[in-house]
């Protein structure tokens, strides 16, 4: 039989199957290259970088819970010259798209961190972080609103020739007003969804466990919320959207795909299994053997949903 097409177009970004890894839960790469064959994914997503270098916040800044993890990492990151200088020289010897999780805590850091990317050799994209919600400035204070968020894509699509991915926020009203405002701002591609915000008490001490107070759950807690919201998401834009949240197999990955997702990000589960990925890709490409399906592109958006009576 005929192996299945799994190549993809995410917005100008071609890749060879619809899988990478969601920022933030891979490093810059190395940390994986021992254990996991970086040539096979779509694509490698790295930690969120601005200009300037960040330590994130004071620790502890995870903690394990039923369902996922809560953390509150607070996007340290070595600076755009650092990560510049050491780690996209190693990424360019894989062939794999590199997409750089950008953030700042005004519009100027995002254009400035946008900008000194752009002409970068080896830099296929940029994802723009503005639904963190583990920093005081910036990232979901921009996600959060519509007008905030379409400023700061605008902004950053001035500046930039590279393919534009805005990370949304799940705990909005309504996903699809940011999604067309992510559109209309010029995005070409939309991914969500970040972690939702959460909080965890130590019931002896009485206190916060992160010491940043709140932070983000990632992890199967937040699957079918993430199922839901690309749905929404997917039904009212015309640009890809990039699906994630509780991606933990095969299974977990093709929901969101069937629910309008053109392509998925594994985050948590690489924590626990650092070969999810190419897990997924492989039962993604059985499953399409199983149902005849010619090519991967076939599954995004085939959900059906059933006429509402009266």
């Amino acid at each position: 039989m005929k192996k299945p097409n799994m190549m993809v177009n995410i917005g100008g970004i071609r890749m060879k199957n619809p899988v990478m890894v969601a920022s933030g839960t891979f490093g810059y790469g190395p940390e994986y290259a021992d254990v996991v064959d970086l040539n096979r994914l779509g694509a490698i997503v790295v930690k969120g970088i601005r200009n300037e270098p960040w330590e994130g916040n004071q620790t502890p800044r995870t903690v394990e819970v039923a369902g996922g993890l809560v953390n509150a990492i607070g996007l340290q990151n070595p600076g755009a010259e650092k990560f510049i200088a050491e780690y996209v020289p190693f990424l360019r010897q894989y062939d794999v798209p590199l997409i750089v999780n950008i953030w700042g805590r005004t519009i100027k850091e995002y254009e400035d961190v946008a900008e000194r990317l752009d002409d970068v050799d080896g830099v296929s994209g940029l994802e723009i972080n503005i639904s963190c919600p583990n920093i005081k400035e910036g990232g979901i204070a921009f996600g959060t609103d519509p007008k905030m968020a379409g400023k700061v894509i605008s902004a950053v699509r001035k500046k930039v020739k590279l393919p534009l991915i805005p990370k949304l926020p799940p705990n909005v009203p309504r996903i699809a007003v940011f999604a067309h405002v992510a559109e209309d701002s010029g995005a070409d591609a939309i991914s969500l969804i970040n972690t939702i915000p959460a909080m965890v008490i130590d019931i002896e001490t009485r206190r916060p466990v992160l010491a940043n107070i709140v932070g983000g759950l990632s992890g199967p807690a937040i699957h079918q919320v993430a199922v839901k919201l690309v749905w929404e998401a997917a039904s009212a834009v015309k640009i890809p959207v990039i699906g994630m949240g509780g991606v933990t197999d095969a299974e977990t990955a093709i929901e969101l795909m069937i629910a309008g997702a053109s392509a998925v990000a594994v985050g948590t589960a690489n924590f626990t299994d650092p070969a999810t990925t190419l897990k997924v890709i492989d039962g993604i490409e059985k499953y399409l053997m199983k149902h005849g399906m010619a090519g991967v592109k076939e599954l995004t958006g085939s959900v059906e949903i059933p006429e509402k009576n009266g």
